[in-house]
């Protein structure tokens, strides 16, 4: 097996996405640009996506990691126009875009343009989120919007096998595809349900962070294959278990928790830059087998239905958002007026992604009878250029749209507050209890060390009312961002005697990696409460 190919996608992807940070273009729009130049280079070789890797092996962590980010809370309080979008949407984009295929496309058959539409109709959680984290939207639209990112495989993927099953000739019914869809869906929850709880105690009794962490990276795989096993919805089977977790994280020890925010944060940051490089990178196995639809007419297809993709969420993001509320008393006093700024956003930011190329390359060549599956080459084609063009014009115009939107910025004054407010009743909790230990004898401790106990329960106390005061006229820092900036100075300057100590041999290197330890947990701990 030749890993080269594979090495160059990694290492190139991130490189790219890493210099995207220095440009005001999103990473995932300027991955997919370079990987469409690049896919043209001589010597590169063919990137063809293989459903059997995308779906059970990069999707699952993609998911785990966006849904452990996720509220579990907002997305209860938001579940209304989260099923609306992930679940109703996408079968009304289905049905519409797939009869749009059927009218625009000359000799493509209604049941294989239906296959296009279940395979276009779900927006990308990655794109979904990977935008939304760099426009900040309001808390309420990132809500709805990872929610139905999260879901919408689900319904996408049963509704393509329906589909698929008619254009196939196996015969599919109406009560078939709805019986398949509840067992996908229940039997998907139920194996998230039946998972989350023995992983989380297994998380919480196992005693070292590695071992632990090593189980965080294997639960997305094994949710999503035990699901698919028995013929649920994986990705439901996922997002059930690390939604839990996420919201029981608190459980899980300190060290745990420290090593599994940065080994996710580095692999979603590979994933998803080679996800976004390989959209790019389809390009010359979409053209290579085109066939009869070329040049302008093929051309002409793709827009008309990149149009009717937009316009179909458009049709539908309005009327969910504000038709319920007309019928409903319940609705208008549990749930917020919903505006038309944010129907608008939401109805823009329904960019596709892998997720849809990957269905799209798992269509079989043939059908029952051995004859070709109608029209394969034009629908990889119409996905592949719906996918791009959702990434390109709407990942692109998103950020000025909510630029000129003018959303109500956040108040960090009041965030400010609240944390603090928080702070000081923690600290009270923690002030009581560390002085019914001290009464005990067998936790008695010499007066300075337990008044460094109290210093330091009194400096987090502090830390926060004192971003609401005054600043530095000079530097324009806050006293608790000078302390921190100050600790991290003498930090840096044990740091360096500890390595001459180290160099002229007065210690050895097992003891400078502990003594470094020490100091990177302090400074790691000053660093995430600057940030």
């Amino acid at each position: 097996m030749d890993v080269m190919p594979l090495l160059l996608l990694v290492a190139g992807s991130a490189a790219v996405a890493a210099g995207a940070r220095r440009t005001p273009v999103p990473a995932p729009l300027l991955l997919v640009a370079v990987g469409l130049a690049v896919s043209y280079v001589p010597g590169v070789p063919d990137y063809t996506l293989d459903p059997d890797v995308v779906l059970p092996l990069l999707l699952p962590p993609l998911l785990y990691t966006s849904a452990t980010d996720s509220s579990y809370l907002d997305l209860r309080a938001q579940v209304r126009p989260v099923a609306l979008l992930s679940v109703g949407y996408v079968l009304f984009a289905t049905f519409v875009v797939g009869w749009a295929a059927y009218v625009i496309v000359p000799g493509l058959p209604l049941t294989a343009a239906l296959v296009l539409g279940a395979v276009v109709a779900p927006p990308d959680a990655v794109a979904a989120t990977a935008v939304a984290r760099r426009v900040g939207l309001p808390s309420r639209i990132t809500t709805i919007l990872q929610g139905e990112s999260l879901l919408n495989d689900a319904t996408a993927i049963t509704a393509y096998k329906v589909a698929l099953a008619a254009a196939v000739g196996e015969g599919a019914t109406w009560a078939g595809g709805i019986g398949e869809f509840l067992l996908a869906a229940v039997g998907g929850v139920g194996v998230g349900l039946l998972m989350m709880v023995p992983i989380h105690w297994l998380r919480t009794h196992l005693k070292e962070a590695l071992l632990q962490n090593t189980l965080s990276l294997l639960i997305p795989f094994v949710a999503y294959a035990v699901a698919e096993q028995v013929h649920a919805s994986g990705v439901l089977a996922v997002v059930v278990v690390a939604l839990y977790l996420g919201h029981r994280a608190w459980e899980v020890d300190f060290a745990t928790r420290l090593q599994e925010e940065a080994v996710w944060k580095m692999v979603a940051f590979v994933l998803e830059s080679a996800v976004f490089a390989l959209i790019g990178l389809q390009l010359p196995v979409v053209l290579k087998g085109l066939g009869e639809y070329r040049g302008l007419d093929a051309a002409l297809y793709a827009i008309a239905l990149f149009l009717v993709v937009v316009a179909t969420r458009f049709v539908w993001v309005y009327p969910a958002a504000f038709l319920p509320r007309m019928f409903s008393a319940r609705i208008r006093e549990r749930e917020d007026n919903p505006t038309w700024k944010g129907a608008m956003t939401t109805a823009w930011a329904g960019m596709r992604g892998v997720v849809s190329l990957a269905i799209a390359f798992s269509i079989p060549l043939t059908v029952h009878g051995g004859d070709p599956f109608p029209q394969r080459n034009i629908i990889l084609f119409l996905t592949f250029t719906t996918v791009i063009g959702t990434l390109v014009v709407q990942g692109l115009s998103l950020p000025p749209i909510i630029r000129l939107l003018k959303f109500p910025g956040r108040d960090p004054q009041a965030e400010t507050l609240a944390e603090a407010n928080a702070q000081a009743q923690a600290s009270r909790v923690a002030e009581k209890r560390l002085n019914a230990l001290l009464e005990d004898e067998r936790n008695a401790l010499p007066p300075p060390l337990a008044d460094r106990l109290r210093e330091v329960l009194e400096r987090r106390r502090n830390a926060v009312w004192e971003r609401l005061g005054a600043t530095n006229p000079v530097t324009g820092e806050t006293v608790d961002d000078t302390y921190r900036r100050l600790s991290r100075e003498m930090i840096s300057a044990e740091r360096s005697m500890f390595v001459r100590l180290r160099d002229g041999r007065y210690i050895d290197d097992e003891m400078l990696r502990t003594l470094l330890r020490r100091l990177d947990l302090e400074e790691a701990a000053a660093y995430r409460e600057a940030a």
